[in-house]
């Protein structure tokens, strides 16, 4: 397997830390509203990541965080006139239940920087103690000139950002690029410190949870693009300095999505809510797989509606196959991938092992799609279709695909065959009688 590593800009073997283990840590989203197709991008792809891993029998320990501390939390909670725990709560519960709607596990550890903040305080203590940080008026700053290869990951060169930086002056920093890890706050939640009271910089709280949480380096860490600059990269540093490790064997980040080829902007108003989406979610779920998750996707109806029409014949072939072998008794055979399709098989875990490409892997499932068809219409053997029929299971659970489907008892099973008979004896006032009975238990 190959993984392109965001660190070094090169795709590496993958290569675990601990032997069948992976361990994941993805940022999470920062909990004052509902999250938009953009945010979802993350949440699919990290999770099929899982999925395949899982696939190929590894024991995957994934990890999430909420940040649950934030001005953008306190504004809303001023806002709203409510505490910021119940701002945070609410929108921890709608995140989770958009995590469902795009087929996404939600079995995974989920910190909380709240639950977590006697770590953090205590790893910002290390660092001050070591000199990698300063404190100035309750106030705590990362000294960014102690690391050697900061903007490594951004692919920034210090001086350059110094020069051309845009943070608004502060006197009280030593550089204008060293960030904050404690902040001194009078205005919403605050919490005790060595310092005085005040809540963590955002940079400190992941990389306090994966020192506390796994105890050294993770395998893979992950997110979208546009956290390299500036978190991902202050993850990094604080690190450095004081672990002497990158955080993460192997850096993933996702690209970007753009609507109509124009970036997602709140202030502008361009941004669709993922639980406002009015498709089938497998659908838009095949679509945001549908490109090399590197590279930015575009978001437009059409583009959407293709994918929600794909997932229409994907799912009618699967129901007529599932189908046709129940009322055979054949679903419950014991089967392995047939050689007519251990090919098609063979494309997806390529796909997969080359750097997670999900573009590939939904053409693989495509083939698979349009042998099955002709499979049916040439009436082939039970054997192939359950075959063909495994296949579809196993990629639809790598995917995140889900599809109900629903086995006959033997009255429903007595109804088709009676519907089929009728049809046959070309008694159609009977064959639109049962006909109707089957659509209404769902059957056709």
């Amino acid at each position: 397997m190959k993984i392109y590593n965001s660190y070094t800009n090169q795709l590496e073997e993958f290569q675990p830390i601990n032997k069948g283990v992976v361990n994941m840590y993805i940022c999470g989203p920062t909990v004052y509203n509902y999250i938009h197709i953009g945010n979802a991008r993350p949440v699919i792809f990290f999770d099929t990541v899982r999925r395949y891993f899982e696939h190929l029998d590894y024991k995957v320990n994934f990890v999430s965080n909420f940040t649950d501390v934030d001005d953008k939390i306190i504004t809303k909670a001023i806002q709203d006139e409510v505490d910021e725990q119940e701002i945070s709560e609410k929108f921890i519960a709608a995140f989770l239940a958009d995590v469902e709607r795009v087929n996404s596990k939600t079995d995974y550890n989920k910190p909380k920087v709240t639950n977590y903040m006697s770590n953090i305080i205590n790893y910002i203590e290390k660092l001050v103690e070591k000199e990698f940080a300063y404190v100035v008026n309750g106030d705590v700053y990362f000294r960014v000139q102690n690391v050697k290869d900061y903007g490594k990951l951004s692919n920034r060169n210090i001086d350059d950002l110094i020069s051309g930086s845009r943070i608004e002056i502060n006197e009280k920093k030593e550089n204008p690029l060293d960030f904050t890890l404690w902040k001194k706050t009078d205005v919403g939640i605050k919490f005790d410190s060595p310092w005085g009271e005040g809540r963590p910089g955002w940079h400190t709280e992941c990389v306090a949870m994966i020192d506390d949480i796994f105890g050294g380096q993770v395998d893979i860490h992950g997110g979208g693009s546009g956290l390299k600059f500036p978190h991902h990269e202050n993850e990094i540093a604080q690190s450095l300095v004081l672990n002497n490790h990158t955080i993460a064997k192997y850096w993933m980040h996702n690209g970007l999505l753009n609507i109509d080829n124009k970036k997602m902007s709140k202030s502008e108003g361009a941004v669709i809510l993922v639980k406002d989406l009015d498709v089938d979610y497998n659908g838009f779920r095949l679509f945001m797989l549908s490109a090399q998750y590197r590279s930015p996707i575009n978001f437009n109806d059409e583009a959407l509606k293709s994918y929600v029409s794909e997932w229409e014949k994907i799912s009618r072939i699967y129901a007529s196959i599932h189908l046709k072998l129940d009322l055979e008794n054949k679903l419950d055979d014991a089967k392995t991938v047939h050689p007519v399709l251990l090919e098609i098989y063979k494309e997806f875990l390529e796909a997969m092992n080359n750097d997670f490409n999900t573009a590939n892997a939904v053409t693989a499932l495509q083939k698979l799609l349009k042998l099955s068809n002709q499979l049916l219409r040439g009436n082939s053997d039970s054997g192939i279709l359950l075959s063909a029929l495994k296949l579809f299971d196993v990629f639809f659970d790598v995917l995140g695909l889900k599809i109900e489907t629903k086995r006959l008892d033997s009255e429903e099973k007595e109804i088709y065959s009676s519907w089929v008979q009728a049809r046959k004896n070309k008694d159609f006032d009977k064959a639109d009688e049962l006909r109707k009975t089957l659509s209404e238990k769902g059957i056709i």
